[in-house]
């Protein structure tokens, strides 16, 4: 998040709205957090490597998956080449005369040895990222510390020169500044606990980054005047400069270069993984997905990327390039926050957040009004840019990725929900089932293996209790080669000697039967409850058990198992909302119930 936000973008900034750009960044930090919030659930219910594009995919289906993925890699690329620019910028430090032409030209040269360095080796050391972020920050800091006591009041007036709506026009110019702030989604695969983490990191930054934000440009309005801060590229290293001269400057221009290298180095790599994660789910060409076979780096992804960047460097101007970052970045906010929704209005029993996004669903919509509101005072360019970038995603979808995809998405299953029609096609809900077992690391145990070769029974109606036996009896005889007539016998009699209701609403129903190395299990549900003749209450869940008397020791782990899962908080409300057999299945098998080793 530290990059070109605060070091080049806030004599931009103040150009547009003057010293008014301070309420501008804080309310693109207010604009952000819905967005902030919504991808901490997603990511914690789908902690999976391409983030964005991953949940827009999963969500909204695969034409605006495409979309939402090009524009996941292009305002990744754009933000990138914002920092080669502003690394550019720096040059006039070294050579006053610079022209644009040679800034460009500089971002160009860098950009190469960044592919370069990408192509042969990705590898950065925790520690050297570290000291780079502790080193930017404590610069900063002291930055502030010190201009802090040496502001000018009469620097802040006029505060709005260009009246309120010059303030939300640059809240949308500086919008790009926190775009660092939800990247580690990208990459929730591979994060140790990450419905704790994703959150609590995202949310640290936020609140540590906007504030350093907010106070550096305070100070940077209060120290420098507004005719050398308006339009600069370099407004800090020229505050630091008022402050303590040129070994200020020098300072802060070394600690501008640090961010810039960290920024647009991390940029190359994690937008050129968004065409290899595309071309592994059939969205794109294969060669994206190929892997060198002795650097292991996706070249083709890396090379592709690196081009569009020059491109980017060398046609647009800083503005534009800025204005057209931001405008993909709240266009994927627009699609995360719409995520959100889908996936929970689709009422897929196994999408499964660690994280919610509290005041559902006025937080979302709130944020899809503002960021709507935001993208018309972002300008024409912009908005035709991202318009060529979302026809080039129909391109692809059209004449590529359709004919090679068929899962669904969680709006089909919302269209399912309001048609009433059942979808056929592979199932997003046994996709969130293998994420949620690998995101919870649970250890399939014996109880889960007979669960999944198990049948389910879902019973319309209210039958009685001798009825119910005969239907279960059938099927098990079936599974067991056990004559249907000593199971029906086995179950009238355990229920005479006593009630299997174990509390209301619950009833085991449990027996042993001949033979050796026999047990099976039968959960079933009836909506409108079954009758047993020993209790007033109804019976809307039963587990039913048989096993041979080998088998007696693990019957009574069986009913351990039982046990815990039925005493989850939420079990009876998935287990009643559950729309088939097979998302009965998955209340079982994705429980928090302790496995045996």
């Amino acid at each position: 998040m530290i990059s070109s936000g605060i070091f080049v973008l806030p004599g931009i900034a103040f150009a547009k709205s003057g010293p008014a750009m301070i309420l501008a960044y804080i309310l693109a930090a207010v604009l952000i957090i819905p967005t902030m919030l919504a991808k901490a659930e997603l990511s914690t219910a789908m902690p999976k490597a391409g983030g964005t594009y991953f949940f827009i995919d999963r969500s909204l289906g695969p034409l605006l998956g495409v979309f939402g993925g090009f524009a996941n890699w292009f305002s990744l690329s754009f933000k990138s080449a914002f920092a080669l620019v502003g690394f550019g910028s720096f040059a006039i430090l070294i050579n006053p005369d610079i022209s644009p032409a040679e800034v460009k030209a500089v971002a160009v040269g860098i950009c190469i040895l960044f592919t370069i360095t990408n192509i042969f080796s990705v590898k950065m050391t925790g520690n050297i990222q570290v000291a780079l972020v502790i080193f930017l920050i404590s610069i900063i800091t002291l930055y502030v510390a010190r201009g802090f006591v040496s502001t000018k009041p009469e620097y802040y007036t006029p505060f709005m020169p260009e009246g309120f709506l010059s303030v939300v026009s640059t809240a949308g110019l500086v919008f790009v500044s926190f775009g660092g702030l939800t990247k580690i989604a990208s990459i929730a695969e591979e994060i140790e606990n990450p419905g704790r983490n994703i959150p609590l990191g995202m949310m640290l930054s936020f609140f540590f980054v906007t504030l350093l934000y907010v106070l550096a440009v305070g100070v940077t309005i209060g120290v420098v005047p507004a005719e050398q801060l308006s339009g600069s590229t370099i407004p800090l290293s020229i505050g630091a400069r008022q402050l303590t001269g040129n070994i200020g400057m020098i300072v802060l221009s070394i600690a501008a270069i640090a961010a810039f290298i960290t920024t647009a180095n991390a940029g190359i790599l994690s937008a050129s993984r968004t065409p290899l994660a595309m071309s592994r789910d059939r969205l794109m060409p294969k060669f994206f997905s190929s892997v060198h076979s002795r650097f292991h780096t996706p070249v083709s992804s890396i090379l592709l990327t690196s081009i569009f960047m020059i491109i980017v460097i060398v046609f647009l101007n800083i503005e534009n390039l800025v204005k057209t970052a931001s405008t993909l970045m709240i266009l994927l906010y627009i699609m995360n926050n719409v995520s959100v929704i889908m996936m929970r209005e689709s009422r897929i029993q196994n999408y499964r957040p660690k994280f919610k996004l509290p005041l559902y669903p006025y937080l979302p919509v709130f944020a899809i009004v503002s960021y709507i509101v935001l993208l018309f005072n972002m300008g024409a360019v912009p908005l035709l840019i991202s318009a060529a970038f979302f026809c080039s995603g129909l391109i692809v979808y059209f004449l590529y990725a359709r004919k090679h995809i068929s899962r669904t998405s969680a709006l089909m299953h919302v269209i399912e929900r309001i048609s009433a029609r059942e979808i056929r096609s592979p199932s997003l809900g046994e996709e969130l089932r293998e994420i949620v077992i690998k995101r919870d690391r649970i250890i399939e145990d014996r109880f889960d293996r007979l669960i999944r070769q198990c049948e389910i029974l879902d019973i319309p109606g209210s039958p009685d209790m001798g009825t119910l036996i005969q239907k279960i009896a059938g099927i098990l005889s079936r599974r067991s080669s056990i004559p249907e007539k000593t199971l029906v016998e086995a179950f009238r009699e355990r229920e005479k000697q006593s009630a299997t209701v174990i509390r209301p609403g619950l009833a085991i129903p449990h027996i042993i039967v001949p033979g050796e190395k026999c047990f099976d299990i039968m959960p079933v549900r009836c909506r409108e409850g079954v009758k047993y003749s020993a209790v007033d209450e109804p019976v809307h869940t039963l587990f039913v058990l048989i096993g041979s008397l080998d088998e007696r020791s693990y019957h009574l782990r069986a009913l351990m198992a039982i046990a815990n899962l039925v005493q989850e908080s939420d079990f009876e409300k998935r287990w009643m909302e559950a729309r088939n057999t097979e998302e009965l299945r998955d209340v079982i098998l994705l429980s928090s119930r302790k496995r045996d080793a």
